[in-house]
């Protein structure tokens, strides 16, 4: 749920007050949540990646444990696995696909081949390793600032299309 500003979302500490709020009103607030996404480098402002501000793992559906399906509970043990770093673990992909990329109130988001909208989008600002572009093009609407003018990379929950990078 975005705060209908387009990409501008107060930047890193918007986000991130944004995510925790919504993890409050479901009642998972009592945890730090991190919105995740990358920023660019901007003058005096170093680029920050994704992958960097979430802990090393592992990593939980949170609704799908509060129903108590521990199977598809987990999405990723770590870094490597969550981003595919490896040929392997790129192959293999993590637990995280349209059936457990869920909203924060455990609903699938309707992608490709549900009835419309088609809101698989996951603004995300990242490479599909989860590390910040390095290039000159604007992958983050102005680091989440800007929601006039930019672009913003996103993945697709669903994983279809775009590379089939939830990033």
């Amino acid at each position: 749920m975005g705060l209908g500003k387009g990409g501008d979302l107060g930047g890193l500490a918007g986000a991130d007050a944004h995510c925790q709020a919504l993890a409050g009103a479901v009642g998972a607030g009592t945890r730090t949540w991190h919105a995740y996404l990358s920023t660019q480098a901007r003058p005096g402002q170093p680029a920050v990646s994704a992958r960097d501000r979430i802990g090393k793992g592992p990593w939980y559906n949170w609704s799908y444990a509060q129903r108590g399906d521990p199977q598809n509970a987990i999405i990723s043990q770590d870094l490597s696995e969550l981003h595919g770093d490896t040929l392997v673990q790129a192959q293999r992909g993590s637990n995280l696909f349209k059936q457990s990329a869920v909203t924060e109130k455990g609903q699938v988001i309707h992608g490709i081949g549900d009835a419309p909208p088609i809101q698989h989008e996951i603004l995300t600002g990242s490479k599909w390793d989860g590390r910040a572009y390095t290039d000159d093009a604007d992958h983050t609407c102005n680091n989440r600032t800007n929601s006039s003018t930019g672009s913003a990379q996103v993945g697709h929950s669903d994983r279809i299309g775009n590379g089939s990078s939830w990033n």
